[in-house]
């Protein structure tokens, strides 16, 4: 293997190990701490992401909650950590969910996504 296809597989190598934990559900045996408080102020066509931890590492560390652009019929779901029955810790990543009526509940779990009753 010539030094060129070496630099190339290490590099190849090095961002696939770099990906995995991205694509891959992370599952922990320590609990993660309880949320800490945060003091953000309301901003015109923004929501507050609230801060969380989250498992970087080997450990649980703060990650800042911050300010995302609104979206007019979509609610964000904040990330949360969900414990499992064999006692492990996974994060579920919060994000943007269609909400077709703006009741705050997600068409995914609305019984009546697109009851016009209730704009």
């Amino acid at each position: 293997m010539n030094h060129r296809t070496l630099i190339a597989a290490s590099l190849a190598a090095a961002f696939a190990a770099a990906s995995l934990p991205a694509l891959a559900d992370v599952y922990v045996s320590i609990d993660p701490p309880a949320r800490r408080v945060e003091h953000m102020e309301p901003r015109t066509g923004y929501i507050i992401v609230p801060g969380n931890w989250q498992w970087i590492r080997g450990k649980h560390q703060w990650v800042a909650g911050r300010y995302v652009a609104e979206r007019p019929g979509y609610r964000y779901e904040n990330s949360r950590w969900v414990q499992h029955s064999n006692r492990k810790w996974t994060m579920q990543r919060g994000g943007w969910a269609h909400d077709s009526d703006h009741d705050g509940v997600p068409d995914r779990a609305d019984n009546h996504p697109n009851d016009p009753r209730r704009q």
